[in-house]
């Protein structure tokens, strides 16, 4: 797979996805599981996102960010 994410699209999928898994314990603590769930897996994917550097919604449309200079990489 080539990386197709970085720079600020990277640090926003990751601070994204970390709110999304506090948002799905939040719901899940208060019996929103359906809530949960879809938070849950938003945030996974996103974070999944982060740490390989490769999303396939990008891939697909032929987007590439790993060309944004943010100093992050």
């Amino acid at each position: 797979m080539r990386k197709n994410v970085g720079g600020l699209d990277r640090i926003v999928r990751g601070v994204l996805g970390i709110w999304l898994l506090v948002v799905a314990v939040a719901a899940y603590t208060d019996d929103e599981h359906e809530r949960a769930a879809i938070a849950g897996i938003a945030g996974l994917g996103l974070l999944q996102n982060t740490v390989t550097g490769f999303c396939g919604g990008n891939y697909l449309f032929g987007i590439d960010t790993t060309d944004d200079s943010c100093g992050v990489d």
